[in-house]
């Protein structure tokens, strides 16, 4: 059980966690920030639970993104 934290075992989690919340962040960040909400969201994403929390909320919450477009004359409804 103290084998746990030996360093071998921390560069093989560097090497798989770091790859794999960059394929997490970097998609999530382009949709946060084409949503209106801050890109910096896309952060919370690596964390268990907290991720699936984050993506209920900006799911079912009314989008900055498109409450701008609304205001300008040029706005077109989503489509269904």
């Amino acid at each position: 059980m103290g084998d746990l934290l030996q360093p071998w075992h921390l560069i093989v989690l560097m090497v798989v966690f770091i790859p794999l919340s960059l394929i997490v962040v970097l998609p999530s960040w382009q949709i946060f920030k084409k949503a209106g909400f801050p890109a910096a969201l896309s952060l919370l994403m690596v964390m268990p639970f907290v991720g699936l929390i984050v993506l209920f909320i900006v799911a079912f919450s009314e989008w900055p993104a498109l409450r701008r477009s609304q205001q300008g004359s040029d706005w077109i409804p989503p489509a269904s």
